[in-house]
Order: structure tokens, then C-alpha cells, then sequence
């Protein structure tokens, strides 16, 4: 309930200038704009998206669903696969048709000047000088019970990146 009323509070905002924490008191340091709390078995779900011929913002991450692949937009026209397995699954009841689409919804978190940033996305992080703290799980494989598609957390044991394409996990390490 509680993190319902959190990402509905961050859904009803056109624009939000400051750093956030989701299942946390406060973030852990002045270079951080949006920070996830480490103690509890859950991700972040990116969005599912169909149709990706419109985004052209680097470093747009997506589950897209014509492949059920976590992919993420490397140099404007090409998608990078982080799923890698071709088995990927999605339950995608939840964006049936009488779902209306808000084609202007945007969230974007800045510690900066408010209301102008222009980048094309649902959630966009502002800052040039600040990151977004992923998700932290310890073998998200093993404690995350019913892992969505699009799920993405950082695996503490493995120390890497895991994205879930709805039937296995992939782990990435810079």
C-alpha cells in the first residue's frame, strides 16, 4: 500500500526538483537523484513498450514487447539487448485496449530550475551531475518470488546489473 501511494504520488506530478528515496528515508549522497531502499525483495519495472520507432533518447531503457526483451537505446538507432535469452514471456493484460494512453505523462526529478526540461520519456532524470540507484537484491534469481518482465535490480551477491524478460534472469557486469 504503501508503495502504491509512492509511485502514485510520483504519477500525479508534472515535474518534481529534488532527490527522491522510494522505501527509504533520505538518499545516500549528494550525487544521487532517485534511490531505491535495499531492504525489501523487489525491482524496478520498466515500461512496455510496442512501438520504439518514435524514441530516439539514449540511454532509454524498455521491455519491449514484440520480443519480450530489457533493451536499452545505445547510440539513437540502435537497441541494445540485455535479455539475450529468446525466451521471454509478458502478461500484457494490463496494457488491453481500454487502457487510455497519456501521451504527455511525464515525471522528471532535478534538483535544478523547474518545468523545462524537453527529453522525450516517462521518468527522466534531469540532472547531468546525478544518478539513479537501481533496486538492491541480494540474488534477485532466488528471493524475488514472482518477478515481473521488464524487472530490473542490481544483484548484490553477484554484484552486477539483472534484468528478468519474464522466463530467466540475464546479469550484466561492466
Amino acid at each position: 500500500m504503501k508503495n502504491t501511494l509512492i509511485v502514485m504520488g510520483l504519477f500525479s506530478a508534472l515535474s518534481i526538483h529534488a532527490q527522491i528515496g522510494i522505501s527509504r528515508d533520505n538518499v545516500s549522497n549528494g550525487s544521487v537523484s532517485l534511490e531505491f531502499g535495499d531492504t525489501e525483495n523487489k525491482g524496478i519495472i520498466l515500461p512496455y513498450v510496442s512501438d520504439k520507432s518514435g524514441i530516439t533518447e539514449n540511454g532509454t531503457l524498455i521491455f519491449d514487447t514484440t520480443d519480450h526483451k530489457v533493451k536499452y537505446l545505445k547510440d539513437t538507432n540502435t537497441w541494445f539487448d540485455l535479455s539475450v535469452d529468446t525466451s521471454g514471456t509478458a502478461n500484457l493484460d494490463m496494457q488491453a485496449n481500454d487502457r487510455i494512453e497519456q501521451p504527455g505523462a511525464k515525471i522528471s526529478i532535478s534538483t535544478g530550475a523547474g518545468g523545462t526540461n524537453t527529453t522525450q520519456g516517462i521518468l527522466v532524470l534531469a540532472d547531468d551531475n546525478r544518478a539513479m540507484v537501481l533496486p538492491k537484491v541480494a540474488s534477485p534469481h532466488l528471493n524475488i518470488i514472482s518477478p515481473s518482465a521488464g524487472m530490473l535490480v542490481y544483484d548484490t551477491v553477484k554484484r552486477q546489473l539483472a534484468v528478468y524478460n519474464g522466463t530467466v534472469w540475464t546479469f550484466w557486469k561492466p
